[in-house]
């Protein structure tokens, strides 16, 4: 979807329920993305000043009396917060308002029992650098949402980054594991990788400032190329030299690759018990 378009479909009228990191990195990205700020209101008992102050600049609605029911209800409270929240805000949720929740291992299901009049509920699942505007969610949607429906819901979505569309639900748990929990691997990849340096003799302020901005500056790259990894890989590898040397102890039969899946496998498993 386009710039333009992604705009167009920002609903005419939004609740966010919960404005901490994940709730407030999306109001600014709506915000930044062309929302008018009096299109928007913020249900959150306990605001944080940089929250009030942007809700201030922009003519957001803070915990409104009467907000009335909205085309979009967006749910960005913590998980254990559900049902505490829902039951504040159900009758906001109305059988012609689309619902965005992107609490982790809350299902569609969850959703709907607590919310006995809502009918069109996307479940997305963002990660930790839509706090940045370059995150990676991927979401599902109940039967009853409509086309327009799901493009208010990519809009919305898309304000902090990528958005993939997942044939079923049930992929949730498998989108956890990978983009999900994914940040906190590449961030062990950075500890890793200066915890080597200092291994092979660098001072540790050294190591750790050059692994971060590898780590970083290698993930620019990704994000701005058109090669495959694969291929970025095989760009960055002399034959007989030292990127080689080192990518076949990575790439050994109980390298990187089967450790990975192991890891993937396990993140996926506890998504599925966290969701019962």
């Amino acid at each position: 979807m386009s710039e333009a378009g992604s705009r167009a479909a920002l609903p005419a009228s939004l609740v966010l329920v919960g404005a901490g990191k994940m709730g407030g990195a999306l109001l600014e990205g709506w915000l930044a993305d062309g929302l008018p700020g009096t299109h928007a209101a913020v249900i959150d008992p306990n605001p944080a000043p940089a929250m009030v102050a942007l809700c201030e600049r922009h003519g957001v609605a803070l915990n409104p009396a009467e907000p009335g029911e909205p085309e979009a209800l967006v749910l960005a409270v913590k998980p254990q917060g559900l049902d505490a929240a829902a039951a504040a805000v159900a009758a906001l949720a109305g059988p012609s308002t689309l619902v965005v929740s992107v609490l982790a291992g809350k299902t569609i299901a969850n959703l709907k029992d607590r919310l006995p009049r809502a009918r069109a509920v996307v479940r997305a699942m963002p990660n930790l650098p839509a706090s940045i505007r370059r995150g990676a969610t991927g979401a599902a949607a109940s039967p009853e949402t409509s086309e327009a429906q799901r493009r208010t819901a990519h809009a919305l979505l898309s304000g902090v980054g990528l958005v993939e569309w997942l044939d079923s639900e049930d992929l949730i748990d498998a989108v956890t594991a990978v983009s999900g929990s994914g940040p906190a691997y590449v961030f062990l990849l950075a500890e890793a990788l200066a915890a080597a340096g200092v291994a092979a003799g660098l001072p540790a302020e050294v190591a750790d400032r050059l692994a971060r901005q590898t780590v970083a500056g290698a993930g620019e790259l990704l994000g701005q190329s058109a090669e495959e990894p694969g291929t970025l890989r095989q760009n960055v590898t002399s034959p007989g030299g030292t990127t080689a040397a080192a990518l076949g102890v990575l790439m050994a039969g109980d390298g990187l690759a089967p450790l990975m899946r192991d890891a993937v496998a396990a993140a996926k498993a506890r998504a599925e018990e966290l969701a019962g």
